[in-house]
């Protein structure tokens, strides 16, 4: 069975083509279409009178240009938007307040918007509020009070601009306010929520989808048809927890009768109902779905014209997506609605690629270019229009001119939209043309769960060259407010991005390695390919005799290889690497059949193997260059370093290839000969790299693999006289045991790198996002099985949101797919071996018997499900329990507290915070003594280069695997002083 290619084959291209060459095409198919002077005059009269005469309350244009988004006052405002009402505990209501007011100046405005949003006592704060971290007596706790409830009233007062009702009763009776003062205006509701970490979350969407409609058909005429009515728009991802290109089957069975249901209703009652766009990953997905549904309206009521979906014009497949719709459309005999919208998660859409090391990326990465793609998708939906009612969402006056051009070119419908609060005086202008339709996305719900939506909306229309920030700034021409994005696109389409590719992210010094996007099915495809080929090569044990002679081989071949230039070695890593760039499907395989990994954990470790011969051939270049140290006249100071001699390089099983190569990769570039001895569950894929490094220029002598159980042939090679060094990755317990054999053994200190194990813990406080929490506790427990040295191991939740948090990470967890790490919808495989399965259960027996409260379950074999265990007090944890278990503590008071507790533990490899408190992120990473802390996300997959990885106390010795101090630990120093003087006197001296 092919398991990695369950899903249909792409209807799109690929997500990354180069930007120019689409921009090319677009800016062919806008030729002769546009008369941008005709657009500047018809919009400018709009421009004029929105200035002269702004709305009542500018809303979103006037906040934008008294607190613009990257000044202090305005992040405070967006923070404090973000967090402060879902914080249900006041001491830490307030330390959110001081924190963020703490560094804003809000004195002195006089603008009526932000009297409105109480700016007066907004500006008090700072006179009122403790200062973080002090202690603060009676009346100033009163005072502070005070002023956060005040501030509290600030952000609720901002949420209702944006948030058309906190009910759908509620969001329709202000419509009908709204319709009363402006005739013909449509809505389509949006009952907006983060998606469903959860099945109850995604039930409850659903319902609340459900009962919106409802409303809205018992005010709505059918007879008027979906185009002419109210309707929602619903997000996918929200009515199903897994909405992910990987679980496209369950998807398919569970999600899209939950949609079809909503679509039936809204069938029923001629409304529209219209798909939200999602990430650029779930865009197959997205149209997988649509079809579905499509083959379902066609089958069960086709008269019905109000399914709807929306389109991003920042994706550069957006013109193709269009084209794709209609075909549906034409296939199904049917007619769609479809929002056109710039898009929302640009920032999030260009930090995936770079992350995944992408080819490029998937969004344009300079704005007046998606404005370019803007223009060219309406030409593309107005084309369509047999099929497709299009309907444009924007707030730029010039893009709104420029669409009523084309549209009354083409003699074609369509529809305008807004977002409710924003562009209303645009509109106001506009829609004085009977003949114009407009309808407003309405969010409803709670201001406490919108506002992080209110958030990126302030981020997408806060930039400085955004049309809503600068419309309301009259130092702004209006001929330069409406300059034609084809002009200034014409001008940047052939030069480089703004951006460095994400090939490029670390500059010249070395190329990122290159990732494989999974949501692609030519990708699965190979990787599919990849795996009906893999063997595991077998590899003989090394009998613990071997030492000696091994170890006499690797000194024999040391001054050799310690000769030849830094510059040489180098360039043999970096061969390697372009090896395992180039093996990278087969190396996916290799570990996810020998280590039992998933294919996504595959990829990252032969990209982290990659990064890591890259990053040490360009750090050894630097440190291994002669430095001239400064000193008085007529004397030369040089510091050299050089290898020390025969290392003994110690892997685990849970990075068979990364840390394996990552070890011998760091010994051979600064001289040194290895001997590498891997695990033993996973000699094949060392045997395969060990042969990528010698193909790649690497003498056999210098370095050799030993495969063996640890307490022979391991324990053999620490144990000889001559080595010069170990580093070894594992258990704490085995490293004290390398330690002490040699620290027995007579001649030379022998220096010891040692990475190990810790109880690693996540701090959440009442500001976090739960969401983001459950999706940052999920990923770091679990992914893996559990079976990383930086897991998180331990819970610590503010009590205040703890029945919540932890009601989210069990439900998020249950959802998690167990079972055949070769199947492309498995989350979690199995633990590497029979024993370790034995020791996590008897663990867990333990914990029962201690009467800990615990969700999970045995499981069978060597396959264990995520288990959430609660514990009373951190005290109580002892044991790294190395697999998918998370122990969980409610935690109140001073968080210093709960990190002196985690210090107390003795372990110090990784810690998470989770708060929007940005001073007491500081101070409790501050506090803590861990190797690598993560501020508001997961705390696994430590990027070479970017987050050096290491610990200290019971979990390493350090130096941090990855980062600019690793090298030298495998070198000695030689300072060579020369008294140039001393034959006759300084002659430079004497020329100067």
């Amino acid at each position: 069975m092919n398991t990695l290619c369950t899903a249909p084959d792409d209807r799109l291209p690929p997500p990354c083509r180069p930007e120019a060459e689409v921009l090319h095409h677009q800016l062919q198919a806008l030729q002769g279409c546009l008369d941008w002077s005709d657009v500047t005059r018809m919009a400018a009269p709009w421009v004029q009178a929105v200035r002269d005469n702004p709305p009542p309350f500018w809303a979103m244009e006037s906040l934008l240009k008294e607190y613009p988004i990257s000044s202090a006052e305005g992040l405070a405002l967006m923070r404090l938007a973000e967090a402060l009402l879902r914080v249900p505990d006041a001491e830490t209501a307030i330390a959110l307040t001081a924190d963020q007011l703490g560094r804003a100046d809000f004195d002195g405005s006089a603008d009526a918007t932000l009297a409105r949003l109480s700016s007066t006592a907004i500006a008090m704060s700072k006179r009122f509020l403790p200062d973080a971290g002090q202690e603060a007596g009676l009346m100033a706790r009163l005072g502070a009070r005070t002023v956060v409830g005040a501030t509290v009233r600030a952000v609720q007062l901002l949420g209702r601009q944006f948030v058309l009702g906190q009910t759908i009763g509620e969001a329709l009776d202000t419509a009908a306010g709204q319709r009363r003062r402006q005739a013909g205006l449509r809505f389509s509701y949006d009952m907006l929520g983060e998606g469903a970490r959860t099945d109850a979350d995604a039930l409850r969407y659903g319902q609340a989808y459900a009962e919106a409609l409802a409303a809205i058909a018992r005010r709505s005429d059918p007879a008027a048809g979906p185009a002419a009515q109210d309707g929602i728009s619903i997000k996918l991802s929200a009515l199903h927890p897994r909405y992910e290109h990987a679980q496209h089957e369950r998807v398919m069975a569970e999600l899209v009768p939950r949609v079809w249901v909503l679509c039936e209703q809204a069938a029923a009652a001629g409304l529209n109902l219209t798909i939200d766009a999602e990430e650029v990953d779930r865009l197959e997905l997205s149209l997988s779905v649509f079809e579905a549904l499509a083959e379902r309206v066609a089958r069960h009521c086709p008269a019905w014209h109000g399914l709807g979906l929306a389109l991003q014009a920042y994706q550069t497949r957006a013109v193709d997506l269009i084209a794709e719709v209609a075909a549906i459309a034409r296939r199904h005999r049917l007619r769609f609605m479809c929002r056109l919208v710039k898009g929302a998660y640009w920032d999030a859409e260009i930090k995936r690629a770079q992350e995944l090391g992408l080819s490029g990326y998937p969004v344009f990465t300079r704005k007046h270019h998606t404005d370019v793609s803007y223009l060219a998708c309406a030409r593309a939906l107005l084309d369509a229009a047999d099929v497709i009612h299009p309907q444009f969402a924007t707030h730029n006056a010039g893009t709104i001119a420029a669409i009523i051009q084309m549209a009354r070119a083409r003699g074609a419908a369509f529809e305008l939209q807004r977002l409710h609060g924003m562009g209303e005086g645009v509109y106001r202008e506009v829609l004085r043309d009977p003949a114009i339709t407009c309808r407003v996305y309405a969010p409803v719900g709670a201001h406490r769960d919108l506002l992080a939506y209110l958030v990126r909306r302030l981020l997408e229309n806060g930039a400085n060259s955004s049309f809503v920030h600068q419309l309301a700034d009259a130092q702004v021409r209006i001929d330069d407010l409406l300059e034609s994005p084809l002009a200034a696109a014409s001008l940047t389409a052939a030069e480089p991005s703004p951006l460095p590719l994400p090939q490029n992210l670390y500059g010249a010094a070395r190329l990122n390695s290159a990732g494989l996007d999974l949501s692609v099915a030519r990708v699965r495809a190979g990787l599919s390919d990849a795996w009906g080929r893999c063997q595991v090569p077998v590899v003989p044990e090394a009998p613990a005799d071997a030492a000696p002679q091994a170890v006499a081989r690797a000194v024999a071949a040391f001054a050799a290889w310690s000769r030849r230039p830094v510059s040489e070695r180098a360039q043999i890593l970096r061969r390697a690497a372009d090896a395992l760039q180039q093996q990278m499907p087969e190396l996916c395989a290799l570990l996810v059949r020998e280590a039992g990994k998933t294919w996504g954990d595959g990829v990252a470790e032969v990209r982290e193997a990659i990064d890591f011969l890259r990053y040490y051939a360009a750090e050894a270049e630097t440190l291994m260059a002669p430095r001239h140290l400064d000193g008085p006249t007529g004397e030369s100071n040089v510091l050299r370093l050089h290898g020390r001699g025969a290392w003994v390089c110690i892997s685990p099983w849970n990075f068979p290839l990364a840390i394996f190569v990552g070890q011998v990769a760091a010994a051979l570039v600064t001289g040194n000969t290895v001997l590498a001895k891997p695990a033993e569950q996973t000699p094949g894929i060392a045997r395969v790299a060990v042969d990528l490094l010698l193909a790649a220029g690497v003498p056999a002598d210098v370095l050799q693999l030993l495969h063996g159980p640890g307490e022979t042939i391991g324990a053999a090679l620490v144990a000889q006289p001559a080595v010069a060094g170990v580093v070894f990755t594992g258990s704490t317990p085995v490293a004290k045991l390398i330690q002490r054999a040699l620290a027995a053994k007579d001649g030379p200190i022998v220096p010891l790198i040692a990475e190990t194990g810790g109880i690693n813990a996540m701090l959440v406080d009442s500001t976090a996002l739960p969401e983001q929490v459950a999706d940052a506790v999920v990923q770091s427990a679990f992914r893996s099985a559990g079976q990383r040295c930086s897991a998180l191991r331990v819970l610590c939740v503010h009590e205040a949101v703890a029945d919540a948090v932890i009601a989210m990470v069990d439900g998020a967890a249950r959802e998690l797919v167990l079972g055949d790490p070769a199947r492309l919808a498995t989350d979690v495989g199995p633990v590497i071996d029979d024993e370790a399965a034995q020791g996590i259960r008897q663990h867990l027996l333990r914990l029962g018997q201690e009467g800990q409260v615990r969700r999970g379950g045995a499981g069978e074999g060597r396959f264990i499900p995520p288990q959430l265990i609660e514990v009373t007090d951190l005290s109580r944890i002892t044991h790294e329990i190395f697999g998918p278990v998370l122990q969980v503590v409610r935690w109140s008071g001073d968080p210093a507290q709960v990190v002196a507790s985690i210090n107390a533990l003795g372990f110090g490899l990784t810690l998470g915070l989770q708060t929007r408190i940005d001073s007491r992120a500081q101070a409790l990473a501050a506090q803590a003594r861990v190797g690598n802390v993560y501020v508001n996300r997961n705390m696994i997959g430590a990027v070479v280069g970017v987050q050096p990885f290491g610990g200290e106390g019971l979990s390493g010795t350090g130096p941090k695997a990855g980062g600019p101090n690793y090298l030298p630990r495998f070198c000695a120093e030689q300072t060579v002083t020369i008294n140039t003087t001393a034959a006759g006197g300084n002659v430079q001296l004497f020329a100067g």
